[in-house]
């Protein structure tokens, strides 16, 4: 999933927001000593990305979104997938939350802002453009999603053609959101057992 889907995942608690976002940053064992001064609740964030990460790797709904894209992207049609779902979620942030995608938007940049001593020299760049590029109500654009993956094309190393994967949203778009609809909620349960686990380790 991308950076919409994983915060919004992470429930009502600050630094497991913090963590989720930080989760593809943060590399190792989180209890060796490059990482021994992140907080319980900023690791637990961080746990919850990786268990976030391998549920929907191993999901077969996924893997049918990235079997579809596999023959033209190759490896690339799981980081397109990701991309898809943000905006599927974007589009139909009603369906799964009480809060409408610009509050609840301003309100993590707000956070995000807030709480940049805590996280990475390394992701003030992202926290800058996210913010200022508006990414979460953007994904809910085809010329957001769009401006998404040509961001991730330019990172690669190689020539992915992600960029004008849209095209491929446009075309399947019917079948994506079948394929979301079926996953996202049991993601949303997934996440919400692991929630609970930690509170209840904390108590």
């Amino acid at each position: 999933m991308n950076f919409l889907a994983h915060t919004f995942l992470s429930g009502d608690d600050d630094d497991i927001k913090i963590g989720n976002l930080m989760g593809d940053f943060i590399k190792g064992n989180l209890d060796n000593e490059q990482n021994s001064l992140i907080n319980g609740g900023i690791k637990n964030g961080i746990i919850l990305h990786r268990a976030i990460d391998s549920f929907t790797d191993m999901h077969p709904v996924v893997r049918k979104s990235i079997q579809r894209l596999q023959p033209q992207y190759h490896k690339c049609a799981g980081i397109i997938v990701d991309v898809f779902y943000d905006h599927l979620l974007a589009k139909n942030f009603h369906d799964y939350s009480p809060i409408s995608l610009p509050v609840y938007s301003q309100s993590f940049y707000h956070l995000i802002q807030q709480r940049k001593n805590d996280m990475p020299v390394n992701i003030e760049r992202l926290i800058h453009s996210m913010v200022t590029r508006d990414w979460f109500n953007g994904y809910a654009t085809y010329q957001g999603i769009e401006w998404s993956l040509k961001g991730i094309s330019q990172r690669l190393r190689f020539e992915s053609g992600i960029e004008n994967a849209t095209e491929d949203l446009k075309r399947d778009y019917d079948l994506y959101l079948e394929e979301f609809q079926v996953f996202f909620p049991e993601l949303i349960s997934y996440c919400q057992d692991i929630l609970a686990k930690q509170h209840n380790a904390k108590i």
